[in-house]
């Protein structure tokens, strides 16, 4: 658990929000990190009752915004819809400005999604200087960033649900 997020792990309400239905867009670049975000998330989500109704895999961090708008849609006419929608990923940086790049692309990207959808869109990308961070990130000194997120993800669909917002 990270030292800085210590409301963050309140969850106490969340045993009450009965199904929730959260979709995951991974990436395939930098594969190990990503895998064990999701993993992360895939247990905190159940263990408050989550469902994961969708996971789409996209090659890197910079498809992700287009990948989220696309799964929305694939929803739009569906009974059943995403509450939250999850983007996962990992970049690391290199010896280029490459790194710069991605990492403001997908993190505008995200941001304007959570302005044009209708259900949030969470942030799940770890920005890292080397591997060692990541290992941090998940499960180390700065807690499990894929149970975060599922948290995050769980604390929106309740604020969505009180606030009277149900993409049903």
């Amino acid at each position: 658990m990270s030292q800085n997020n210590n409301t963050l792990h309140d969850t106490q309400m969340l045993h009450e929000l009965g199904l929730s239905r959260v979709a995951i867009v991974c990436t395939e670049w930098n594969n190990s990190i990503v895998r064990e975000l999701v993993n992360g998330c895939e247990g905190m989500l159940h263990k408050f009752g989550g469902d994961i109704i969708k996971k789409l895999t996209v090659p890197g961090c910079f498809e992700l915004p287009f990948a989220c708008k696309m799964l929305w849609r694939h929803f739009e006419n569906k009974s059943e819809k995403p509450e939250a929608i999850i983007a996962f990923g990992a970049v690391i940086r290199g010896g280029t400005p490459h790194f710069d790049y991605v990492c403001r692309a997908v993190t505008d990207g995200i941001l304007q999604l959570n302005l044009e959808l209708p259900v949030p869109v969470i942030f799940g990308v770890l920005t890292l200087d080397n591997e060692a961070q990541a290992l941090e990130r998940l499960g180390g000194s700065h807690g499990h960033k894929g149970e975060e997120a599922a948290i995050t993800a769980l604390k929106m669909i309740e604020v969505t649900r009180g606030l009277g917002f149900r993409p049903v």
